[in-house]
């Protein structure tokens, strides 16, 4: 059986004492189960990964953050996940974004997305918790402070045909 594939932009939101925001997940047919995941969805339809990276952030924050705020891919994943009684093939790129205290302040983190809660993690948080934390292979991607630009380590998409879309940015055919 082929899984539906999914494609996805993710932000790294990280305040002024590099900390992590991340969002609480629940899957209503496993009464218990949760998990913390970054902020950031599926690209639509039409729709490039910069386009849904900072919709997502309005979406699940309200915080308008410009395009010009997102690094570039810092980090890509290929995960198999159920949720929902479904399963998915989900690719996600994630990128860098820093915001302010003000704009930590201003952010709703209550809308649908973040409806079971939300955490700003300190770097070192996600290895240590109990907590189940996605994407979780290896773990997160390794501790940055500010001004650090080097590149994270990219999980290899081994066997995947990649093209490059409007805005330069390579992901796997569809």
């Amino acid at each position: 059986m082929t899984l539906p594939k999914r494609w996805t932009s993710r932000v790294l939101l990280m305040d002024g004492d590099d900390r992590l925001l991340l969002l609480c997940g629940r899957d209503p047919r496993r009464p218990g189960a949760r998990w913390w995941f970054t902020v950031g969805g599926a690209v639509e339809k039409d729709e490039d990964y910069l386009q849904a990276a900072v919709r997502e952030v309005r979406e699940e924050t309200t915080l308008c953050l410009p395009v010009e705020r997102l690094s570039p891919v810092v980090w890509t994943r290929r995960a198999v996940f159920s949720v929902d009684g479904r399963t998915f093939d989900q690719y996600e790129e994630h990128r860098l974004a820093r915001v302010t205290t003000d704009e930590v302040h201003e952010m709703n983190v209550t809308t649908e997305e973040a409806r079971y809660g939300h955490h700003w993690w300190s770097t070192a948080e996600p290895a240590t918790t109990a907590e189940i934390v996605r994407p979780n292979e290896d773990g997160f991607p390794p501790a940055r402070r500010a001004g650090d630009c080097r590149p994270w380590p990219s999980p290899c998409l081994s066997g995947q045909r990649q093209r490059r879309n409007r805005s330069g940015i390579t992901h796997p055919v569809r």
